[in-house]
């Protein structure tokens, strides 16, 4: 029985022993997401994945091969629990054997006495009795020393036999873990390899971490007056973004109405590019923000009625991975007619609305002082799409920004 456990412990196929991968594919095509969708993770993430379950999967080939290595040792005549039950199964075979020649002795004793002649004295019984109750007490000695023995002979013998049970059984779970820590690495090593071949071919990527809001856009703008607000762009992902651009677009009444940037590092005004793309930030360290400000000019011919800054924001990274917020963040504010309400304006501040497909500004974002630089990124010719081994590529803000993009610049 045991030689039958520690063969099927042993020789279990892998093959039966297949495990779910620790990593699924690399999710569906590139695009900005509908709003609950989840971001992919960065190629630095699938990075650290892939080294943790090359780890994990050399600690299960070390841990076979010790647990191999202590299945052979236990197996050995030279183990201690093995040399314990040979001594002990040796005691017990002696033991045996004295109580064999005690049991003997007693025989021999009661033949003496029966066979006694009617001529023997009274001291030559009284002797031969005094030897039947001898070897009577030694026979019963002998008889106790052999079940102590083999008592202990049992126990050895168990002690044994658990011990190769459970080295086999170490040995057979290792297995298993190595089979499972072999298909988490090669999952983990193909969805690197998928999301590198993404980033290679200008794949680009959700990331609900990155987050845009507006400060100091008025509740209501009139037409004819120009407004200031800022646009923070803040990076709650663990890692530096290379370049990071604002996304702005501002209509009312289904017109466009101009938007121009500045930033410290570009003090003067320019206009936002083709792509409504408002500046760039270099460096975006992980959980820093940076500020851009903006300049909104609502024409003296612009009628009163509904508008909204839509915000969003592209990452490019000199890994080649790309993305961009999931959604669009919008504000909402009015259009006071020239005529109905002239000067300035001092109504309060716009709050942002859900875009139709689900898009929200209310997320929480964080205040961590910015590490990012603000990039002089010149006129809108040098439009940040210009990437990905010169292809014009819609990072982050993915399908679905670019395909608004241009049904907004066709209708307009």
């Amino acid at each position: 029985m045991l030689a039958t456990a520690v063969v099927a412990a042993v020789t279990t196929p892998a093959a039966l022993l297949a495990a779910p991968p620790a990593y699924a594919e690399v999710p569906p095509p590139p695009g900005r997401a509908l709003a609950g969708d989840t971001a992919k993770p960065s190629l630095k993430e699938l990075e650290k994945a892939a080294a943790e379950a090359r780890k994990a999967y050399d600690a299960a080939v070390a841990e076979e091969a010790a647990a191999l290595q202590a299945l052979i040792d236990a197996q050995s005549p030279k183990a201690p629990l093995a040399v314990a039950a040979t001594a002990a199964a040796k005691e017990a075979g002696a033991a045996a054997t004295a109580k064999t020649d005690a049991d003997k002795k007693l025989a021999d004793a009661e033949t003496a006495l029966k066979e006694l002649p009617e001529t023997a004295t009274e001291e030559e019984r009284k002797r031969a009795e005094q030897d039947v109750a001898d070897a009577q007490a030694a026979a019963e000695a002998a008889a106790l020393a052999k079940e102590a023995a083999d008592t202990r002979a049992e126990a050895a013998l168990t002690a044994r036999d658990d011990a190769l049970v459970a080295a086999a059984g170490r040995l057979h779970l290792a297995r298993q873990a190595k089979a499972k820590a072999l298909a988490a690495k090669e999952a983990a090593d193909k969805a690197l390899s998928d999301a590198r071949e993404g980033a290679e071919e200008g794949a680009c990527v959700a990331e609900d971490r990155l987050t845009v809001t507006a400060t100091g856009l008025p509740a209501k703008i009139t037409a004819g007056t120009t407004v200031d607000f800022t646009v923070r762009v803040t990076n709650g992902t663990d890692r530096t973004l290379d370049e990071v651009w604002p996304y702005v677009k501002a209509e009312a009444t289904d017109d466009l109405l101009d938007v121009q940037w500045s930033t410290s590092a570009s003090p003067a005004w320019q206009d936002v590019d083709a792509d409504h793309y408002a500046g760039g930030v270099d460096g975006l360290a992980a959980g820093a923000h940076a500020d851009v400000k903006l300049r909104l000019k609502a024409p003296a011919t612009t009628p009163a009625g509904a508008g909204t800054v839509s915000l969003a924001a592209d990452y490019a990274n000199d890994d080649r991975s790309c993305g961009g917020t999931p959604e669009f963040y919008e504000y909402a504010f009015d259009v006071v007619a020239a005529s109905a309400a002239p000067g300035p304006t001092t109504s309060p501040t716009a709050t942002p609305a859900p875009q139709a497909q689900g898009a929200t500004s209310t997320r929480p974002v964080t205040t961590t002082a910015s590490t990012g630089t603000l990039a002089d990124t010149g006129s809108a010719s040098t439009t940040p799409l210009a990437l990905a081994a010169g292809a014009v590529v819609a990072l982050g803000a993915g399908t679905l920004l670019a395909t608004r993009r241009r049904r907004t610049g066709a209708e307009d």
